[in-house]
């Protein structure tokens, strides 16, 4: 087996970090990863927000935790990165383009031995009023969608690389 599939088969969510921070340097790759992920007619149309900064961060967490039904003190998990992808809605093929984007920074942080894991209500945390005063602050123009939230860390408690296997019944053939 190459080391890209390895690499995809031994991918976990983490919802565990520690404190420490990702270097720059990593995250930087990681992020140019997710720039190169397929996009619809190559347009190239999803952006990401890098936060480190930790007051952000957590300005982030708690709107995110005000749509979370599960009420989750921390829906970021201390992880101390947090990599916000849009997509134009303009473009008809927003949502799929950044979910590729997250994938490819998700894989990618794996590949580096950096843990991560897909944090959901992107999209509520920037269509609400606060979300949009994040993206004005930031010179963002133009009607985006969240698509989703990579947070990026390192896990707190050892995590299991050998998961469960997937679930049959999956794959149909012709």
């Amino acid at each position: 087996m190459n080391d890209i599939i390895r690499n995809m088969l031994t991918r976990r969510s983490c919802k565990n970090y520690k404190s420490d921070m990702v270097p720059q340097e990593l995250i930087d790759q990681i992020i140019e990863a997710g720039l190169y992920a397929p996009s619809g007619n190559n347009k190239q149309a999803a952006i990401v927000i890098a936060v480190t900064d930790r007051a952000t961060r957590d300005r982030l967490s708690a709107l995110n935790f005000k749509y979370d039904v599960k009420k989750r003190k921390d829906p970021f998990y201390n992880a101390p990165v947090v990599l916000c992808v849009l997509g134009d809605r303009s473009c008809p093929t927003c949502v799929y383009d950044g979910s590729l984007v997250m994938e490819n920074m998700m894989l990618a942080a794996h590949s580096l031995g950096v843990d991560s894991c897909w944090i959901h209500r992107a999209k509520q945390v920037f269509d609400d009023p606060e979300g949009k005063e994040i993206l004005k602050g930031l010179g963002i123009e133009g009607d985006f969608e969240g698509i989703g939230n990579c947070i990026l860390g390192y896990a707190a408690d050892g995590m299991n690389r050998n998961d469960l296997p997937r679930k049959p019944g999956r794959v149909f053939r012709i």
